[in-house]
């Protein structure tokens, strides 16, 4: 069995950590970390864990959770893991860190975006990107993987195919994100108080959305050129789920008969079933049928799909997940079956729930 401790057990994206690994087949928790409720039970803080777990919760201290475990997942703010990681405790465990702090190759990017100093630089070039799809084979050799944000999951995922083969304008990409108020965390915020969000919508980071470097240095990759896009997120009132609407004009190609010209509907298609027919967690919708947060909730999975319009030659890119599960936690647990050479979808082949 593997042995797995969390840190920040008792947030959204730790609570689900929980809930995943205590139905995974080859791995069981032994650290519940939470700076919050230290010696408090576990079920005491989540009571739908209930006689399901017994354990109480414990502190944050990596170096003692590095000689009990073989994975530390860090469920954690930005900043708390680039202040504590050491190379013994790599020596020792492989990390899965659910924060920002391992994923932007730039350190300088990273202050910038996050406002704060980064504690330990030497890791970054080491550190895995843990999007499973893209990135598979060197999270099998990694000893620390930067889980990717939810937003930059999605929005990555839902242009890739298309970056990829130089199917569409780079320059020219938009995207528009919506999210459940999961994704601010468990954190008392007056701006997430319940009369604050419901029945209503609202933009937030406009142009300055900390995971917008994240998605342009994904993409960047993905296209092979410097990426700069616009991001905007926006809160709607439901718990979970996150909605991408991206926008990009389409780039000429060399057709099968030499010629040169837009891709077709069907070339667009095929280049998402390139990548995605093969992958257990992306669905590749039947053409005409949207992406829904309601069909992903409480999973792993991620539906796309993408519509070229003719009109204006350009393509809408869609994508839906739980913000919690392939936007988090779920992510992590696909990145664990990864480092220890499990089934990769080992513990996540819950359907999504509905209603």
């Amino acid at each position: 069995m593997i042995r797995a401790g969390i840190i920040g057990a008792t947030g959204y994206a730790g609570g689900e950590l929980v809930r995943i690994l205590t139905g995974h087949k080859e791995a069981e928790i032994k650290w519940y970390g939470s700076r919050s409720y230290i010696d408090q039970k576990y079920a005491g803080v989540y009571q739908n864990m209930f006689r399901i777990v017994e354990d109480v919760c414990r502190d944050d201290n990596l170096k003692e959770l590095a000689e009990q475990v073989d994975v530390i997942f860090t469920a954690t703010p930005q900043g708390f893991l680039a202040s504590v990681l050491e190379e013994g405790i790599l020596e020792k465990v492989k990390v899965v860190d659910l924060s920002a702090d391992y994923r932007i190759k730039d350190v300088s990017v990273y202050e910038k975006w996050y406002g704060i100093p980064h504690r330990s630089p030497q890791f970054i070039k080491e550190a895995v990107y843990g999007l499973c799809e893209v990135n598979r084979a060197q999270i099998q050799k990694a000893r620390l993987v930067a889980n990717p944000g939810c937003y930059p999951t999605c929005s990555t995922l839902a242009v890739y195919p298309l970056a990829k083969e130089g199917l569409i304008d780079m320059h020219t990409l938009i995207i528009d994100a919506k999210s459940g108020t999961s994704g601010a965390g468990r954190g008392a915020k007056v701006a997430n108080l319940y009369c604050e969000v419901n029945e209503n919508i609202k933009a937030y980071g406009v142009a300055s959305h900390r995971h917008t470097p994240e998605i342009e240095e994904q993409l960047s990759y993905a296209s092979g050129e410097n990426v700069t896009l616009n991001f905007t997120p926006h809160l709607v009132p439901m718990n979970r789920g996150i909605l991408i609407t991206a926008y990009a004009s389409l780039k000429a190609c060399r057709q099968p008969d030499g010629t040169t010209a837009l891709p077709t509907e069907r070339q667009v298609r095929a280049a998402y079933e390139k990548y995605y027919a093969n992958e257990r967690f992306v669905r590749f919708l039947e053409d005409g049928v949207c992406p829904e947060t309601k069909w992903v909730e409480g999973s792993n999975y991620v539906d796309i799909n993408v519509k070229v319009d003719s009109r204006t030659n350009r393509v809408i890119m869609m994508g839906a997940m739980d913000n919690l599960v392939k936007g988090a936690a779920g992510q992590a647990v696909q990145n664990m079956n990864l480092l220890f050479g499990l089934p990769e979808e080992e513990g996540l082949l819950m359907p999504p729930m509905f209603p």
